[in-house]
């Protein structure tokens, strides 16, 4: 008698797609907690798109603090030695003229503790509209 042997050796046709499936799943789990959290509650008042007017603005009316290199702060080229009869005319000028326009200027060699006191007086007087000036020269007058 021979013996015969088979070999199951031949490779298989078939694909396994059960690792795929449970991929997918995952990823669909995933996006699906996910999602929601992609949503953004903002409400945003978006300007329309209004003709422009006839006549031109007005450009504001600035008012101008510098900062120069020896400390000395200047509000429209009037020094102020101290921070508390600056911060008070500020708040004069601000209840005299709420669309008060401000432009911040230190001197690059000035301690920039004192700009950034400058602008804690401006934010504790609630003026919002404030410029920083930017530039090369040495003069902080030439801003004005």
């Amino acid at each position: 008698m021979s013996k015969f042997f088979k070999s199951h050796h031949s490779g298989t046709s078939e694909l396994n797609i059960t690792p795929l499936l449970d991929l997918v799943i995952v990823l669909m789990m995933i996006f699906i907690i996910a999602a929601p959290q992609l949503a953004n509650n903002v409400e945003l008042s978006l300007p329309s798109k209004a003709p422009p007017p006839d006549h031109p603005a007005k450009p504001p009316k600035l008012t101008y603090i510098g900062v120069d290199a020896n400390g000395e702060v200047t509000l429209n080229k009037q020094v102020y030695p101290q921070m508390e009869p600056l911060k008070q005319t500020l708040m004069e000028m601000f209840k005299a003229d709420p669309e008060l326009s401000v432009v911040v200027r230190g001197h690059e060699d000035a301690d920039y503790e004192l700009v950034i006191g400058v602008l804690d007086i401006l934010q504790q007087a609630k003026i919002t509209r404030i410029g920083l000036a930017t530039g090369v020269g040495d003069d902080v007058q030439s801003v004005q």
